[in-house]
């Protein structure tokens, strides 16, 4: 006489869906979430400050994120001048951030978010030292 096969589930099978499950929803959080800055130990900029009175700010350091408005300028022995329109509670602002030639190599497009580590220079002048696409 034949043997019935059993028709439980393998505990091996519950447990490697389970993780399957798990591996899943952390996959999709990173791919989704919002990409940090990575300027964490630089304050973000406060935009009415610097329209107020930006020459203050000289030779200090703050991280700004926006979308690119427009490329102004740009030259390979000078680096380029771009627009960023900055959204804050009182509406959108506008900031021109001088982008040096080390990072000419970065393809910079309109239309683009991203964080920019900033130090002021003499005129209230924002100067990027470091770029991050978000």
């Amino acid at each position: 006489m034949a043997r019935r096969a059993s028709s439980k589930l393998h505990p091996g099978i519950i447990i490697g869906a389970i993780a399957a499950i798990v591996v899943a929803i952390i996959a999709g959080k990173s791919l989704i979430g919002k990409k940090s800055a990575g300027f964490g130990d630089v304050p973000k900029l406060d935009v009415d400050e610097l329209l107020e009175n930006g020459n203050m700010l000289r030779g200090n350091g703050y991280v700004i994120e926006g979308q690119i408005d427009e490329k102004l300028q740009w030259t390979t022995s000078r680096g380029q001048l771009v627009s960023v329109r900055i959204d804050t509670p009182g509406g959108d602002k506008f900031v021109g951030i001088e982008i040096p030639q080390q990072f000419n190599t970065l393809n910079i497009d309109a239309k683009q978010k991203y964080a920019f580590r900033v130090k002021f220079r003499q005129g209230g002048i924002p100067v990027a030292t470091g770029v991050n696409r978000l």
